[in-house]
């Protein structure tokens, strides 16, 4: 994130990889678009067996490339959040929005981001062009237009620490919810691992509960009783 030659994605999918690498390959060795082509590209992958989906029709592909998308609007209820994740944090987040739904009956959207500091130098790169030009609007940070298209509170998680997350704070359009994996030194099976750093799909469902009876919207005791 501190090294602007690097190009950092978190994909969660094999067909975002595909794009994502296209990408890299093109501006690199395809016709000269204007982009810088002295980067580095890096792409976190795990090796954890998960469910990899079909590449949706309707793919936002700016999106993926700019570094959020929305992967699924979910059920609209009377309460609702959106849920952001990035990398193995998406099969939590897609959970999360099953438990909301199903046993809260709370809308949940779910937007896939797949770099988290690609948003925040798009917000910071529009915050230096104010700077630099007082009198001109530099435009709506993309993070910010893209979350506009579902409603808060706004809940974060991923298998890094809350850092990674808090770069994009200032462009999130509501209250933002951050959980990450802070701490080290600690060993034991993933899922508790995650259970422990409070990054997991239930995780998520208290703190949207919580986030939700902050706004007024829910009672406190039903992110208690999750």
């Amino acid at each position: 994130a501190t090294n602007d030659a690097v190009v950092s994605y978190d994909p969660a999918y094999a067909y975002e990889i595909r794009h994502i690498v296209r990408d890299a390959l093109e501006r690199w060795y395809g016709p000269d678009s204007g982009r810088n082509r002295d980067v580095m590209y890096y792409l976190t992958v795990y090796n954890e067996p998960i469910h990899q989906p079909a590449r949706p029709e309707n793919l936002d592909v700016e999106g993926l490339h700019k570094g959020i998308y929305l992967f699924d609007r979910g059920e609209e209820k009377e309460n609702n959040v959106s849920l952001l994740a990035s990398g193995v944090g998406m099969q939590w987040a897609l959970r999360a929005q099953q438990i909301l739904q199903e046993d809260y009956g709370v809308g949940a959207s779910v937007y896939s981001v797949t770099s988290w500091t690609k948003l925040a130098r798009d917000g910071a790169a529009r915050n230096k062009a104010r700077i630099h030009n007082p009198d001109q609007d530099p435009g709506e940070a993309f993070a910010t237009t893209q979350l506009k298209q579902t409603t808060g509170p706004y809940i974060a998680t991923s298998d890094f620490t809350t850092d990674l997350h808090e770069q994009i704070r200032p462009y999130v359009p509501g209250r933002y919810v951050v959980l990450g994996a802070d701490g080290f030194g600690f060993s034991d099976t993933r899922e508790a691992a995650r259970r422990y750093f409070n990054i997991d799909a239930e995780s998520m469902v208290v703190a949207a509960l919580t986030a939700l009876a902050d706004e007024g919207k829910l009672d406190i005791s039903f992110a208690a009783q999750a």
